[in-house]
């Protein structure tokens, strides 16, 4: 579960540049890239908002 803290957190190595991050229960991520964070931020962002970000397809079929 994460925090609102866990998103600033992730904003201000996105501002900075960073790759590392010290969240504020003591874990600390090396990301590979700002690529990498952007992606946790949106992740961090959705669980927050309440939305959870899965990817639903419907196939189609038709008798032609």
């Amino acid at each position: 579960m994460f925090t609102q803290e866990d998103a600033v957190t992730l904003r201000r190595a996105l501002a900075t540049g960073a790759h590392k991050v010290r969240y504020a229960d003591g874990r600390e991520v090396t990301y590979r890239s700002q690529a990498e964070i952007e992606s946790m931020l949106a992740k961090v962002e959705d669980e927050l908002a309440g939305r959870d970000r899965c990817i639903v397809s419907y196939a189609e079929h038709s008798r032609d």
